[in-house]
């Protein structure tokens, strides 16, 4: 997967923020279940949001890399305890990221 840039981040990150988080980690920490939650709700929304429960022993930033390994997907943003991720749909993309352009090269005269 290739990176995403500022500016795509930013765009993802303005589309989630009004939505509710759609998967929810709880004392069990990341399991399987939950990855499989994960993959499930980014085939069906590519952009979702992920809340861990105060009792949770893992916290958004321990799990976001094992989170993008098992699932492959784009972490977004960290705020709180809520984690928000994104993966494009393989064949019917909904969202529609902001082109990558090149910065133009200033020559001096």
């Amino acid at each position: 997967m290739t990176p995403l840039t500022g500016k795509q981040r930013s765009y993802l990150r303005a589309l989630a923020h009004d939505m509710d988080p759609v998967v929810q980690v709880g004392k069990a920490g990341l399991s399987e279940a939950v990855v499989e939650q994960v993959r499930e709700q980014l085939k069906a929304h590519e952009l979702i949001k992920i809340r861990f429960a105060k009792e949770c022993e893992v916290n958004p930033e321990q799990a976001s890399q094992p989170l993008s390994a098992g699932v492959p997907c784009h972490v977004v943003q960290k705020a709180g305890r809520v984690l928000t991720v994104y993966k494009r749909h393989d064949t019917k993309p909904k969202i529609e990221l902001p082109k990558v352009t090149r910065a133009k090269s200033v020559r001096s005269v």
